[in-house]
Formats: C-alpha cells, sequence, structure tokens
C-alpha cells in the first residue's frame, strides 16, 4: 500500500512516498481502518526530528488521527499510534468514533486530536470558571481555533486571541474571539495586559520560550497557564515554586496520550458533544488545506513556517 515512510530523522525532507509498504494486520481489539483521509499535526514535526515527548523508533509511518469505513462498513475517526500517513492503519476499537453523515472528513479530524486536546486544556486542566479571561495562542491553528469557540461555550467572559498575522487574527475574531493581539509583539506581557485590562487568569500556550515566560508574567492570583507544545523549540525560563506561591498562581501541562490511555473515560462523551455540535452548525471546526499524500512534506514545511490554518489533511489517494 501507499504510505509515507520514515527511515531517519529530521526535517520534512525526510518524509518518503513509498508504494509497497506492508499492510497492518488487524489483532485482538484492533481493526483495519480503510483511510480517506489523515490528518496532520504540528506534533509530527517534532516526531520526524525524535524531538518529541515519546521517543520514536525507526522506521516508521507517522500519524496520529484518520478517518476512514472499518470492514463492517462504519465510517469513523480514529486515533491512532502511528501510521496515519498511509491508505490503511490499525485502529483500537475504543479510539474509534462514529462519525455523523454531515460531518465531513476534515472536520472530523479536526476534532479527534486537536478538538479533545482544545477540550481538556479548558475543562480539565485550566477548569475555566464562569467570567474569566482566556488568553488562546496561535488562535488559527487547529487545537486554538476550537479552543476560541469552546472557551465563550464554557463561560469565558474575555477570549484573546494571539496569532501571527492579520489573516489570522481576523479568523479567531470570526470565530467569536472578543480580541485579537499581534503574538509576535515586541512586548507581548504589555500587549496582554493592555487588551484585557491588566492581569488575565488563563493561558492556553504551545510555543515556549519567550512566549511563555511573557504569559506566565500576565497571571492574575489564581491564574493557571497550560502549556501544551514546544513550537519554538526553544525552552521558557526555569520556573520559581516559590514564586508561584507568592502569586498563588499555577502552571500545568496536557499531554492527549494519556486520555488515549483511558478514551472511555476522557474522550467519548468530548467526541460525541462535539461531533454533535458541528453537525448541529454549533462548533465551527477550520480546515485547511488538503494535500496529496506525496505532499505530506509540503504540509510539514507550511505548518512549520506557520502558513497554515486550521486542520491541515492528507488524501492517501493521491
Amino acid at each position: 500500500m501507499r504510505a509515507i515512510r520514515i527511515t531517519r530523522f529530521g526535517g520534512p525532507e525526510v518524509l518518503e512516498l513509498v508504494e509497497d509498504h506492508p499492510e497492518p494486520e488487524a489483532t485482538q481489539g484492533t481493526s483495519v481502518l480503510d483511510v480517506s483521509a489523515a490528518g496532520v499535526n504540528y506534533a509530527d514535526t517534532h516526531q520526524s526530528e525524535d524531538t518529541y515527548l515519546a521517543p520514536q523508533s525507526l522506521p516508521f509511518v507517522p500519524g496520529a488521527e484518520a478517518v476512514g469505513t472499518l470492514p463492517d462498513g462504519r465510517r469513523v475517526v480514529a486515533l491512532v499510534a502511528g501510521g496515519g500517513y498511509a491508505q490503511r492503519a490499525l485502529v483500537a476499537d475504543g479510539l474509534a468514533f462514529e462519525v455523523p453523515d454531515v460531518v465531513d472528513d476534515g472536520q472530523a479530524l479536526a476534532l479527534v486530536l486537536q478538538g479533545t486536546t482544545a477540550w481538556h486544556l479548558l475543562q480539565t486542566s485550566a477548569q475555566v470558571r464562569e467570567g474569566e479571561s482566556v488568553v488562546v495562542h496561535a488562535a488559527a491553528g487547529g487545537v486554538g481555533s476550537l479552543a476560541v469557540q469552546l472557551a465563550k461555550r464554557f463561560g469565558a467572559g474575555t477570549v484573546i486571541a494571539a496569532a501571527s498575522s492579520e489573516r489570522k487574527r481576523q479568523l479567531a475574531l470570526d470565530l467569536g474571539a472578543d480580541i485579537a493581539i499581534d503574538a509576535r509583539a515586541e512586548d507581548l506581557k504589555a500587549t496582554i495586559e493592555d487588551a484585557n485590562g491588566g492581569k488575565v487568569d488563563v493561558v492556553l500556550e504551545m510555543a515556549g520560550g519567550p512566549t511563555l515566560d511573557a504569559s506566565l508574567a500576565t497571571l492574575a492570583p489564581f491564574g493557571r497557564l497550560v502549556t501544551y507544545g514546544l513550537a519554538s523549540r526553544q525552552a521558557p525560563s526555569p520556573v520559581d515554586p516559590a514564586r508561584l506561591l507568592r502569586r498563588s498562581q499555577g502552571i500545568l501541562g496536557f499531554w492527549l496520550a494519556h486520555c488515549m490511555a483511558d478514551p472511555q473515560r476522557y474522550l467519548a462523551d468530548p467526541m460525541e458533544r462535539m461531533l454533535e455540535l458541528v453537525a448541529n452548525d454549533d462548533l465551527r471546526p477550520v480546515v485547511g488545506s488538503t494535500y496529496a499524500l506525496s505532499d505530506a512534506a509540503q504540509a510539514h514545511r507550511d505548518i512549520l513556517d506557520r502558513s497554515t490554518v486550521g486542520k491541515l489533511v492528507l488524501d492517501p489517494s493521491r
């Protein structure tokens, strides 16, 4: 079958299309998914470099999510333990979710990893409360564009969207953000505080480095910063627990892998509710570009240079 195979670590150039990759074989508790579309995530670029939270072993087929048809005819979107960038992928029964006919492939892919991440960032980690201010970094991206909408749905008072271009900031405003700011502002701390009229309650942060440092400095007493990525490839400054104590603040980390370990507890309900919202036009997953499987390397280049918005999709038939 056709698949993207990685045999050495590096940048987008290591993504190679092969036509004869071995077919996956189902074992107990798994099924083979006939993939109609696969999702691309920023984390995939870390995996190709072997800089992700979980180390990779060569060779491997990247891709953590796919949508398609199971042998029994059900159309599902699934989280996969690798192998999504292919015509067929192996899925665990508990990580496959039926997709309503009115929800298209790109929308379903936007929800299964990035949507559930946004949900848990707000509900499980930050535990956003009515009227709180929420800063969403990368607000036009896959997670951010859904987090902006869900934050309002969960009762946030002011949602401040940070994005790197005017086009992306306008998209965040169209999705319901109250204020949009330049993520590349010279004084990001002051920009955030000016936008909110003071300190903020919650920050969702995935860049690391100076962005995390500036964001942490904007927190009000009892404020929470949730970190869920390191897109800048820069580590933030070390955190002094005494500083958090003096300010009654918290930093939390989030990784969806821990939800995947107990999907019935952590994923089934958010997926059911978000799919229903999308079906009723009450939640708008932003679907960006669709690439041929043979252009997977270009998809990685585009997501690395931050020229993309929303969910990126691979078509394994091309």
